[in-house]
Parts: structure tokens; sequence; C-alpha cells
């Protein structure tokens, strides 16, 4: 296989911001086809990557040899499933389905296919989390005993759309949405969770899906992870505070690749993934803290882990099954959410 081409199903935030440019900047992969019927995002695609502008996903199955899917959510699974009856390997964007039985379905479907089924949990190469996974791991931090990550925002006015409005059905809200980030971001650092609590509300009129979520989860090691995600946070906390037996990390500010994306900054550009200086984190205690540079963000890594999946045979940069753990925690959320009560994970 000398190049890898690529059919892109949606051209929205996450396929235009996110992945066509990703795949565009990574050696090896070449945005063949993307599945939009809006006529100016195909002339868009086609003048910006050199890629076919198509209207149906049937049209790719000849044209490509893997599909990534960053359509909206409630179509996730079924994308990924005809992708993967067609011996397709398949990229979803989180989350990866609705429930962690659908996400275990998608999951047997690729292994009896025998094809690459891994999902887009970006924020895993976030330069700030990475840091804090550094941290940990060289044992600056001690034992980590609480978690607290946050993805807050000021938005009072809602922008509408499905994320905002849709019911269920959608797979809208913020907890599976920045949720899916939070969560899976908790388990890679203190591996998995025995119980869950969670507070969920939605705050702003117009708004039918969760715009101010927070959760609890306690970790089979002891550890407490707090999460938050709230489109009404008038005056944002700390991105981490993650609190350690010997000293403690605090970090302000969002990890600058989906800002610099947006930008239209390209992700092999040189400092693409570098946070600026007055947004380091301090680590320490309260008489002695050092100033910690944040590592780079590295969100082509993703993409240089498929390639590398599809050309070498190496594992898939996040393993499914792990996105199923991640879904299996968002589903026991809302149900504590809903009846109040701590969930026991078995």
């Amino acid at each position: 296989m000398t190049e890898i081409r690529v059919g892109l199903v949606g051209y929205g935030t996450a396929g235009a911001y996110f992945h066509a440019p990703l795949i565009h900047a990574t050696p090896g992969l070449s945005l063949a086809a993307v599945v939009t019927r809006n006529p100016d995002r195909q002339a868009e695609v086609a003048g910006r990557y050199g890629a076919a502008g198509v209207s149906d996903v049937r049209e790719l199955w000849q044209r490509c040899d893997l599909v990534v899917v960053a359509s909206p959510n409630r179509t996730h699974v079924a994308t990924a499933a005809a992708a993967l009856d067609q011996g397709l390997p398949v990229v979803v964007d989180k989350p990866l389905a609705r429930t962690a039985e659908e996400g275990r379905e998608l999951v047997r479907l690729a292994k009896e296919r025998g094809v690459m089924l891994t999902v887009f949990h970006n924020r895993r190469w976030d330069g700030d989390f990475r840091t804090v996974r550094r941290l940990a791991g060289e044992g600056r931090l001690g034992e980590v005993l609480r978690f607290e990550s946050r993805f807050e925002r000021w938005r009072p006015v809602p922008k509408g759309g499905w994320r905002e409005a849709g019911g269920p059905e959608e797979v809208g809200g913020l907890l599976y949405d920045l949720g899916s980030h939070l969560v899976d971001q908790a388990v890679q650092l203190l591996g998995p969770v025995r119980e869950v609590y969670c507070e969920s509300d939605v705050r702003r009129a117009g708004v039918s899906a969760d715009d101010d979520t927070f959760v609890a989860l306690t970790h089979v090691g002891g550890a407490r992870s707090h999460l938050w995600a709230s489109s009404m946070a008038a005056r944002l906390g700390p991105r981490f505070r993650v609190l350690g037996s010997a000293a403690a990390f605090v970090k302000h500010g969002m990890d600058v690749q989906e800002e610099r994306l947006r930008a239209g900054m390209t992700p092999d550009s040189p400092g693409f993934g570098d946070d600026e200086e007055d947004r380091w984190g301090v680590l320490g205690t309260e008489g002695d803290r050092e100033i910690v540079r944040t590592e780079p963000g590295a969100y082509l890594d993703f993409y240089r882990g498929v390639a590398a999946a599809l050309r070498e045979g190496a594992a898939p940069p996040v393993d499914p099954d792990s996105a199923v753990d991640v879904l299996a925690i968002i589903e026991a959320a809302r149900l504590s959410a809903t009846r109040r009560i701590v969930v026991h994970l078995s």
C-alpha cells in the first residue's frame, strides 16, 4: 500500500477543523473523498485538499482504503458498521456509540471482518495532559490521590444545532461530547473505575441536552477523579488540578491545538503544538513551586498511529475496547444523574 486513500464522512466542525487537516498532514495518507451534500463544502474540499465531494457514503467503498466517521453522533454506529461490512478499516470520532453494547458490537464486527477499528480520542495527545502523564510517570507527584479536570466555557447564549437542541436519540449534550474526553483522560491516567456519581443539568433556555455536568469517579486503585463540563462557567477554573501525596500540579488554559486548527494553522507547522509560556503549569507544594513547561501537543501522532497500524500491523492508536469502557462509565453517569445515586460498576 503506497498511499492510503481516506474517505471522510462529514465536514462539520470535527471533519473540517480536525480530521481533514490532520489526515492531509500525515505522511502516507491522502484525503481522497469527503461525504457532504453542501455544494460550498464540496468545492472547499476539492480546492483545499484535491478531494472529491460526494453525497452518499456508499460512494466511498471503491474510492478509499480507510473510512473516517465524523458525522453527527447518532450516525456513528450505522456508518461505521456499513464500512466494516465492506472490509474497510474505520476511524470513528468520539463517542464511538450511544451505549457500551453498541460499541461492543462494532468491536466484534471489526474482529470478525479482520480490519482495524479505532476511535478519535485525540485529547490523549493534548500537551497539558501529556505533561500530567509525564509527571505522574516520573513520580513527581507521589501517589496521585485526586485528579480534577475541566472543560468549561462561558456560552450563556446557545449556539443551536443538534448537540444542544436534540434529545437522547441525537447522542448530544456535554456528557457525551466533552465528557467523553474527560472520562477517557481520567481512565488513561488512573485506571479502571468502580464507582460513578454524576450531577447533570440543563441551565439555558432553548437547550434540551445537558450543558452543565459534574462527574465523580472512584478508581479501582483508590484515587478519585472530579470532572466538570459546562457551558455556564462565567469564571473558568483550572484545566487541571492534580493532587498527589508528594506534590500537586495546577494548569490553566486549554490545549492550543484546537484553537490553531480553527485558525487555519497546519498541524505539521513548526511549533504547532507548543503552549504559550505564560500558561505553563505549576508543580509543588505551598512552600516549593516549580514552573513546568508544557509538553508539545501531538494530535498528528493519532493519524501517524493509524498509518502504522495499516502499513505495519501495529496496534491502533486507541484500542476500541478502551472507548467502550468510556461509554460504560458515561452510561453509569447518566443513570446516576437520573436516579441521584452512586452507580457501582462490576
